[in-house]
């Protein structure tokens, strides 16, 4: 059983610390809150001593093999106790399908109709773990009032006594796990008067009764003779280990759809050779009844829809699923090390990894948490794989390492030349995908570790899923380098100086997906004049990326001959259409004239610019312009001439800049023109940097940006 504990203080007496440890106090603050709230079954956590982890201390209501997969989560992990915590605060889900859309590993595991609450347990000035309740799918999608108030009080008072024991250094240990009424009221699941049961044994169809944990407790006569087994070997057992044609997953997934659901729950079974019986399960908080009779004719394809293929253990099954999930969002190699440090290693116990790859005969670390000294990780970088130690071994053999204890990690390994300090316990699983090794995931723990087989066997399956998504990531992170070297290769690494006028740009990456996009913008100096160009070709794909560097090497092309505004438009237009590219691109152009104070502008489709006077006055330039680039080989590009007194600050950029979804773009355009007015004066980079680190930049970017800042200095 998972818990907490503080060894007791060397000065405490050994009746001061029975006295402290006779005090359920988790079990009785859970007890009166659930029994506030009518609540079907709770769990209290406590976050581990030395490690961002909460830890399950006590639960009621439902058995602890349930919540399996969440004995032990970390901090940082999508489930609702880790986000109460975090955020201070309740968090609520109202059923089925709102769990399934906010907690979808959660739903996967547990289909089933249920309320949930999670709350923190905190003081002002000390988190000390979270817990959580649920309910039958029966409960309102909201909580009351009522409820609320009481979820908070107690938890309240829990932290309290939680902050009140630390101060008095009692420690507080994990407590069995009660049933919900029981823990209430200290009462066995009983059928009541032995008259009772002597009617309910005379009964032609079979009852039995099935404690919380599955285990029969009563079964009458009829029901033994239904089910072909003694009452004798039932009692005490699960039905799907006493009765050999019951040991089917569907039929213990129907056991925990009763007590998740709090509503009657049926099946339909063979027994062998012929007879099909029906069971129905009627639940309650403290365990299941259960009747027995004999089933009307069955069809083949009724039993087919009965027998959905369920996992057959939820304490080792669960882990694969809710990872399997977890690791479709992985992106990158990091994602998948942040998945395995906050999903996979709390779960199993282990306090710290490190995830290995290899490249050219050597070990590389491509990620590791838990280690405080990042010297203890280091040595693994630049192994050689010939080495005799177990990360090298395991990543060229792909055979798993299990090594229980320290003494058994010198004894097959003696150079001790991976020893991380301050671990008592390993487990090497070998990462491999498309039948290669493409790494190794060390797993440390704190104590001597025993690996029974079935722990083994789901440690060894988790590592076949992680190694499929590192496979991913590592060549999403190669193309992704890849891609973003062509496209900052394409873009001028810094701007000619231009006569007149101060410069500046910047450029952003979208930071979904890989795709590399086809925003563009240049500088550059004719004589004493001097041209600027931004453009965005359509599509984010390395074929925009090569179009875009053909159109900027064709701008500055027609620049240097000396071509007007509108002749380099239409010459860059039909070059497009020449090339027999299926995209399009929008440009914006401008011929600069510091000695006149003047601009000339072309524009194709592209966003108007926005002009700051020297006031700090803000207006879009509305130009006169023609399509897109690559669509009309005739197309005209009208141009419009623009003041430009000392001090006029023009703004020329990409859409990523101002549009986002949900947002409309002139609101956009607006607050772009606003945070140019207020920060306008500024020195050009500090300006640059503040536009693009605007509203909606910071985050998730869908877009690439683009932004050409020109600053006219006056004079000639």
């Amino acid at each position: 059983m998972v818990g907490v504990s503080d060894e007791p203080s060397p000065a405490r007496t050994p009746a001061d610390t029975g006295a402290a440890l006779g005090r359920p106090l988790l079990s009785l603050a859970l007890a009166s809150m659930m029994e506030e709230v009518h609540a079907h079954s709770g769990a209290v956590y406590l976050l581990a001593p030395d490690e961002p982890v909460l830890e399950m201390a006590v639960m009621a209501g439902l058995p602890r093999v349930f919540a399996a997969p969440w004995q032990r989560v970390g901090l940082g992990a999508p489930v609702p106790v880790a986000e109460a915590l975090r955020e201070r605060r309740l968090v609520w889900v109202g059923g089925e399908e709102e769990m399934a859309r906010r907690y979808p590993r959660i739903a996967m595991v547990l289909p089933y109709p249920f309320a949930l609450a999670a709350l923190p347990v905190a003081t002002s000035s000390r988190a000390y773990g979270s817990v959580f309740f649920t309910w039958p799918g029966s409960h309102p999608p909201e909580l009351s009032d009522r409820e609320r108030k009481h979820l908070r009080a107690g938890c309240e008072r829990l932290a309290l006594r939680l902050e009140r024991a630390a101060r008095e250094h009692r420690p507080v240990h994990a407590e069995p796990d009660l049933p919900a009424e029981p823990a209430l009221r200290g009462a066995a699941h009983t059928l009541g008067s032995v008259e009772a049961a002597r009617m309910v044994s005379r009964l032609p169809y079979g009852l039995c009764s099935l404690d919380l944990h599955g285990r029969v407790s009563f079964a009458n006569p009829a029901a033994a003779e239904l089910m072909g087994v003694e009452v004798s070997e039932l009692l005490g057992t699960h039905l799907w280990v006493s009765v050999p044609w019951l040991n089917d997953p569907v039929y213990e997934d129907r056991y925990r759809a009763a007590l998740f659901s709090q509503r009657t729950t049926a099946f339909v079974a063979l027994r062998p050779p012929g007879d099909w019986l029906s069971f129905r399960l009627y639940p309650s908080t403290t365990g299941l009844s259960v009747r027995i009779s004999r089933a009307r004719a069955v069809t083949e394809l009724n039993q087919t829809e009965q027998r959905r293929a369920e996992p057959s253990r939820l304490v080792t099954i669960t882990q694969v699923l809710t990872l399997a999930s977890a690791l479709t969002e992985a992106v990158s190699a990091q994602d998948v090390v942040q998945l395995v440090a906050d999903d996979i290693a709390p779960a199993v116990g282990s306090r710290a990894l490190v995830v290995l790859g290899s490249r050219a005969g050597r070990m590389h670390v491509l990620g590791h948490r838990g280690y405080p000294d990042p010297r203890i990780v280091e040595r693994f970088d630049g192994m050689l794989l010939t080495e005799r130690t177990p990360g090298a071994q395991v990543l060229k053999t792909g055979v798993p390492a299990f090594l229980e204890s320290q003494e058994e990690l010198e004894r097959l390994y003696p150079a001790r030349c991976e020893t991380p300090d301050g671990n008592a316990a390993w487990a090497y699983l070998p990462l491999i995908a498309s039948g290669r090794p493409v790494g190794t995931l060390v797993l440390a723990y704190a104590e001597p570790h025993p690996f029974p087989a079935d722990e083994r066997a789901v440690l060894t399956s988790l590592g076949g899923m992680i190694a499929q998504a590192l496979e991913r990531a590592l060549l999403y992170d190669a193309k992704n380098r890849l891609a973003h070297g062509l496209q900052a290769a394409l873009l001028p690494h810094s701007l000619a100086p231009l006569p007149g006028f101060e410069t500046a740009a910047r450029y952003l990456p979208a930071t979904r997906g890989m795709d590399i996009g086809g925003d563009f913008y240049d500088v550059v100096p004719v004589g004493g004049m001097a041209a600027a160009v931004i453009g965005d070709v359509q599509g984010h794909n390395v074929t925009a990326a090569g179009l875009m560097g053909q159109l900027r090497t064709a701008v500055r092309a027609y620049t240097a001959v000396g071509q007007a505004p509108q002749e380099v438009m239409s010459s860059t237009n039909r070059l497009l259409i020449d090339l027999g590219s299926d995209l399009f691109a929008s440009c914006l152009y401008l011929r600069l004239d510091p000695g006149r104070g003047r601009a000339v502008m072309a524009r194709a489709g592209h966003p108007p610019p926005l002009l700051r006077r020297p006031d700090g006055r803000v207006r879009v330039l509305d130009l006169a312009g023609g399509p897109l680039l690559g669509i009309d080989e005739s197309a005209a590009y009208p141009t419009t001439e623009v003041v430009l007194s000392p001090g006029s600050l023009l703004a020329l950029y990409t859409d990523g800049l101002v549009e986002s979804p949900g947002v409309d773009f002139e609101d956009a355009l607006a607050a772009l023109g606003r945070r140019l007015s207020d920060a306008g004066d500024l020195p050009l980079d500090e300006l640059a940097d503040s536009l693009v680190r605007g509203e909606g930049q910071e985050g998730e970017r869908l877009d690439d940006t683009a932004l050409l800042l020109l600053r006219a200095r006056g004079g000639g």
